[in-house]
């Protein structure tokens, strides 16, 4: 148990704002609303349960110990620093509440994995237990207890168009102490071969939304397709709109200011084009989530049934290991395996492409290999994730079936071989198709097998064989009636204009990692 490190100044009932996945200041509903209506103790647990989960890793605890750093020094300008105080979540608010009166618990609606919503049910049990209420305002455009995706869109726009809510002055009740915060082997993470990761932190986010906005945006829309070009054109906001340290409101807004600033004219065409591209995937990025809010278990289950038992458990297999040390003999994928392991980051196409090939070339079950991914992207989203672990895998029924090829992904997205050179340095020597594919040229014979790999598997004989086997079952007379279920759960309902290109180019439309 901890021993709480504050010792409130008066006698009076505090509003206790539980900082989860929110570390702002600013938009922040729960603190704004909380801070209305009385003294507010701010609070962060650490829970250790959580961090042993199987999608935890260092680099997402290391973000986030940044972020926490940063929120802890805001608050305390606003008047009153963070208390911070680790355990179990119901064991720390039974010990809050037997030394103060809790008037009210305040935290965002969080759509996390499988532990936080079991965390949450007990939470809200102890807040019932003890009749303090739990005000749970929302944080993105995702809807609880949504009977229908029916004006899903319309209900989107609402709260995104909504005023920003005022950073507050907070009334100092307690001293908070600064200490250490733990590092990641303290919770028990390994070092993960994270070097250069994204900072944490709400000034971080600022900074890379308004360079965004004014500098890098431009070739957005065309260059979020290629890992070496995306890695600077997209926003990179993406870990910060997980951890909330920026609001995906304040995000929207900034995006639609800029966009209406944009004088006609062909000279501002792509920054047109970028912007709406852009705007359109924050829309998406509620849209997965909302998913996972909807129905828990596709963070493990097949969306359709039709797929159960279809793949292998890819556990002690040879090409699992291959696949995750960026060894499989396959340049340009080894290469965003091995950037992945490295930067926490890689853009949405290349994201489809290595779950793709681990899931239809290699035929492994996409739990385990997501799973991987989840601890290696820093912008770790569990809605978004598992939603498009399904969808790259072929197991959502209503989906188009992408099987991508790695060497043709390689020789659009990197034709010049820069991105490969620079993760994959055995074979930097080479050039032209030779670095693409090593193995049909007598320029790498003396490096295939010795200081980089000969191709695990052959892309072409693998992919026809999983688009056999995907398409067997979606022909088969009952797939139809569950593909219908699905798309009635979480199917899109944007009007036919917005999503008449999402029809043609789904993989594009959804590009969420930006």
């Amino acid at each position: 148990m901890n021993a709480l490190i504050c010792k409130i100044m008066e006698k009076r009932p505090v509003q206790l704002v539980w900082f989860k996945r929110d570390l702002r200041v600013t938009d922040h509903a729960c603190l704004a609303s909380a801070a209305a209506r009385g003294p507010v103790l701010p609070l962060y647990i650490i829970e250790p349960d959580f961090w042993a989960e199987p999608d935890a890793s260092a680099r997402h605890w290391t973000f986030l110990r940044q972020s926490l750093g940063e929120l802890r020094e805001a608050l305390a300008r606003l008047g009153q620093p963070l208390v911070i105080l680790r355990g179990d979540a119901v064991a720390v608010l039974e010990e809050i509440a037997t030394a103060h009166t809790i008037a009210a618990l305040w935290s965002h609606q969080e759509t996390g994995n499988d532990w936080t919503y079991a965390r949450d049910k007990r939470v809200a049990a102890w807040c019932k237990s003890k009749s303090i209420p739990w005000h749970e305002p929302r944080q993105f455009g995702v809807i609880r207890n949504l009977p229908s995706r029916n004006g899903w869109a319309e209900e989107w726009d609402k709260q995104m168009s909504h005023p920003c809510h005022a950073t507050p002055h907070l009334e100092p009740i307690c001293e908070a102490p600064s200490f250490d915060l733990p590092k990641p082997a303290d919770l028990g993470l390994a070092p993960d071969g994270g070097d250069h990761l994204q900072i944490g932190g709400s000034m971080a986010a600022r900074a890379l939304l308004h360079s965004f906005l004014t500098e890098r945006g431009a070739p957005y829309r065309a260059a979020m397709s290629s890992p070496l070009l995306g890695a600077d054109a997209c926003s990179r906001l993406s870990p910060h709109l997980t951890f909330g340290t920026i609001s995906l409101r304040e995000v929207a807004q900034a995006a639609a200011r800029r966009a209406g600033t944009l004088p006609k004219g062909p000279s501002h065409k792509d920054w047109r084009g970028s912007l709406r591209a852009f705007q359109s995937r924050l829309y998406w990025h509620c849209h997965f989530i909302q998913k996972l809010e909807d129905e828990p278990r596709i963070e493990w289950e097949n969306m359709h049934p039709a797929y159960d038992g279809l793949r292998d458990d890819p556990q002690g297999h040879p090409w699992f290991e291959a696949w995750k040390e960026g060894q499989t003999g396959l340049p340009f994928l080894d290469a965003c395996m091995r950037s992945l392991h490295h930067t926490g980051w890689l853009n949405f196409r290349m994201r489809a492409m290595v779950m793709a090939v681990a899931s239809y070339h290699m035929w492994f079950h996409w739990r385990e290999t997501g799973l991987h991914l989840a601890r290696m992207f820093t912008d770790y989203e569990p809605g978004i994730h598992w939603s498009q672990v399904q969808m790259q895998s072929g197991t959502t029924g209503i989906n188009t079936i992408r099987v991508y090829n790695p060497i043709k992904q390689g020789l659009d997205q990197d034709p010049d071989g820069v991105f490969i050179r620079r993760w994959v340095p055995e074979i930097a020597q080479l050039s032209g198709d030779a670095l693409h594919r090593p193995w049909v040229h007598p320029d790498a014979h003396g490096i295939l097998g010795r200081t980089y790999p000969n191709p695990i598997f052959d892309p072409a004989a693998r992919a026809k064989w999983a688009k056999d086997q995907i398409w067997a079952k979606r022909r088969a007379p009952d797939h139809k009636a569950g593909a219908v279920a699905v798309l009635t759960r979480h199917g899109s309902r944007k009007s036919p204009r917005k999503t008449k290109r999402a029809a043609k180019h789904p993989t594009e439309q959804l590009s969420l990692f930006d």
